[in-house]
């Protein structure tokens, strides 16, 4: 619910005029440009020929993105000028139109007055732009960022210079009624659930249609199966799949609903089938449902979330109201994890023409920016010649390089087709195999942040598969395995990798659980540890992460059976515990010195050692010791007198 007002403002030298919805009308005075949305019905009607070229590249631009895409990426500051203005009613200040993608059709009227003095996202793309920036509410600093708050007395506004914000907005909707260019208006923005599809595949509605009234079908009648039809396409004349079907009608004769619901109505409750699934008396039985109760976690991206968790929680709770289930929410915990986003590369077009500028020298040239797709492209350089033959309009094209090489720009989306930033898993997986994609996807960063995809990043994983593999092959394929007895420094390693696992588990920390894999396999390497009892713990907690390389080693190390039936291994403390620690000693704040103490000295003991080192007498330069300081395990802190 937005409160604000519709002002009206003409467009110079045309008949047409703008109407837009603020609910700021009290920085009338402070706006400098106004933006439509790429779609507003205006856009070819306003732009003059001398920017149609320009306007028309930035609406195909556009057409690439979502709305979700464009309103989730608020730094991303692109736009273009119409050639047109409009005229602001209260000071009849020409303004210049832009077109930019932040400014959405469907909210409000797909135009909007910008005020870049006091509004973040008008903020940024006047800097982008140079546009003007006029301060309107007194006592802001718009130095650096814009003032949004509604709170201060107004500047610069001529008729309610003087007036408190709040104030000062009825003023401008009085103002704007009596010259009946505006009006007051209150705004919602709604968004359609659409539950209802028009497709074969989903559940169908129980409804019948008497008289065109809808009806539903008596519980006795279900369920309501979906039928056989020929064709899972709409009909010749538009309808639904279900339209096909002979004799889609209730036992009356009367038409049924051809509409089916979505995949998200039957996954909503699905959880709770689950606890009960053969029971045909009721969903789940309160005996069923209170054993199992709630699920404990739920994980899903931010977008599967909330388009499957709202519906969930929405079926949960109304179940909850009906006193069927005995849990309000249906899960414990949620997890959203992040999205892996592409990588884009560009290359830069010389206004026309044919010509494209490496990144560095772009800014010597007008030119505009291209999507190019990323397998053409090694560590951002671009392979002219696999461009060349991309399309037929670059069979021609001349390149200005930097340095022998042109180097693309580089910038981080959202993988998408229309950006040619997508990296196939497909490729992936032929050239360094699908554990290494598996566990690349992990280490990437910690599961709930969205991540950018490099695939030059993916080497230093497959590396550490085939140091593993060296732990049970030599370079002549040579099996190294023995069955020897481990050592304290080999259990040592095991046991603390094991643990950690087992902690980073339970925190879906599956990064820090890479980087403990990798250490493992070198400590291992560097001991020449090729035994049995180790390395087949080692490759059981592996198997979470890396099946198939696990798999196949399993089977090497003499197991039948498959190591998804082995039991993940327990960690001993004993193994791990430490005797010692190496122990900075800083001397009046520097550390200076460092010694290997075992971890059961007393202080004093501590102090005997430490002390007698010759580094510290050094730094301590014949000064009395005024205190001690003793952190077990951390560090010793030496203060000398002045």
């Amino acid at each position: 619910r937005a409160e604000g007002a519709e002002i009206q403002f003409v467009i110079d030298n045309s008949q047409l005029s703008l109407n837009i919805f603020t609910t700021r009308p009290d920085t009338i005075f402070g706006a400098t440009y106004m933006v439509l949305a790429p779609e507003h019905e205006y856009v070819h009607q306003i732009t003059t020929d001398k920017n149609k070229h320009s306007v028309e590249e930035y609406l195909e631009y556009v057409k690439s993105r979502s709305e979700r895409e464009r309103q989730a990426e608020v730094d991303k500051i692109t736009g273009v000028f119409t050639g047109a203005y409009a005229v602001n009613p209260l000071n009849d200040q020409k303004m210049p139109i832009w077109i930019s993608e932040y400014v959405l059709a469907g909210y409000g009227t797909g135009a909007i007055m910008a005020v870049p003095g006091h509004d973040s996202r008008d903020y940024k793309f006047a800097k982008e732009f140079d546009l003007p920036i006029i301060q309107v509410i007194e006592g802001a600093d718009i130095t650096s960022e814009s003032y949004d708050d509604k709170t201060g007395k107004m500047i610069n506004s001529d008729l309610i210079n003087g007036m408190e914000v709040q104030e000062a907005i009825q003023a401008v909707i009085k103002k704007v009624e009596e010259s009946e260019i505006g009006e007051g208006q209150v705004n919602y923005r709604l968004r359609d659930a659409a539950f209802s599809r028009q497709r074969y595949w989903g559940e169908p509605f129980p409804v019948y249609y008497k008289d065109d009234t809808p009806y539903l079908l008596d519980e006795s009648k279900l369920p309501l199966k979906l039928p056989k039809i020929d064709s899972y396409k709409p009909t010749e004349d538009g309808e639904p799949p279900l339209a096909r079907a002979e004799n889609w009608k209730s036992d009356d004769g009367h038409a049924l609903e051809t509409d089916t619901m979505p995949g998200y109505a039957g996954s909503c409750w699905y959880f709770l089938r689950y606890m009960d699934p053969n029971n045909e008396n009721e969903f789940v039985s309160k005996e069923a449902e209170n054993y199992w109760n709630q699920v404990d976690l739920y994980i899903g991206g931010a977008e599967h979330a909330t388009g499957h968790l709202l519906y969930s929680r929405f079926w949960n709770q109304f179940l909850f109201d009906l006193g069927l289930v005995s849990n309000k929410e249906p899960f414990q915990k949620l997890v959203n994890q992040g999205m892996i986003q592409g990588r884009s590369n560009f290359v830069y077009r010389v206004k026309d023409s044919n010509k494209f500028v490496s990144h560095g020298l772009r800014k010597e040239h007008n030119t505009t920016a291209i999507h190019v797709d990323v397998n053409m492209v090694d560590n951002d350089i671009l392979n002219i010649e696999k461009f060349k033959t991309w399309k037929s309009e670059f069979n021609d094209a001349e390149f200005i390089l930097d340095d022998g090489k042109y180097v693309c720009g580089v910038e981080v989306e959202k993988m998408s087709k229309s950006k040619w930033n997508v990296v196939s898993p497909d490729d992936i997986i032929d050239k360094y195999g699908a554990d290494t994609l598996r566990m690349y996807e992990m280490f990437l960063g910690p599961l709930e942040d969205s991540k950018p995809w490099n695939t030059h990043g993916i080497e230093g994983v497959h590396k550490f598969l085939r140091r593993l593999w060296r732990l049970f092959y030599d370079e002549q394929r040579t099996l190294l395995i023995t069955d020897d007895a481990p050592n304290e420094d080999e259990l040592k390693t095991l046991h603390k990798t094991i643990k950690k696992i087992e902690d980073d588990n339970e925190k879906l920390s599956f990064n820090t659980s890479i980087s403990a894999f990798m250490i493992c396999v070198n400590e291992l390497t560097d001991l020449k540890c090729y035994k049995k009892p180790i390395l087949s713990d080692l490759i059981t907690c592996l198997s979470l992460f890396a099946p198939y390389i696990s798999e196949e080693l399993w089977q090497v190390l003499g197991n039948n059976e498959s190591i998804t039936k082995a039991k993940f291994p327990e960690w001993n403390n004993d193994f791990i515990k430490e005797d010692s620690f190496e122990c900075p000693v800083s001397v009046n704040g520097k550390v200076r010195a460092k010694i290997n103490i075992p971890i059961d000295l007393t202080q004093e003991q501590v102090q005997e050692r430490v002390m007698d080192l010759e580094t510290v007498q050094k730094w301590m330069e014949g000064k009395e010791l005024k205190k001690f300081i003793y952190v077990p395990k951390r560090i010793v802190n030496i203060v000398t007198n002045v």
